[in-house]
């Protein structure tokens, strides 16, 4: 799925799904430079990020997986 990944002042690191109309924070990240590993939202979804760049610039699309929710999170 396509989402934006963005930084703001006052929430952090937040994901946008356009085709959802769904904004949310980013909760945990499995790494701290995000690229290439598993981040988790506010709702409860769990993505996989591809790799990048540890110093790629935000705000960026990507297509991101979303995980399975039958015990596939982390």
């Amino acid at each position: 799925m396509k989402i934006m990944i963005r930084r703001s002042p006052d929430a952090g690191l937040s994901i946008y799904v356009p085709k959802k109309d769904l904004e949310e924070p980013i909760v945990d990240s499995e790494y701290e430079t995000l690229w290439g590993g598993w981040i988790k939202v506010a709702n409860g979804w769990v993505l996989d990020l591809p790799e990048m760049a540890s110093d790629t610039r935000l705000p960026i699309t990507i297509d991101a997986k979303k995980r399975d929710v039958n015990g596939d999170d982390p």
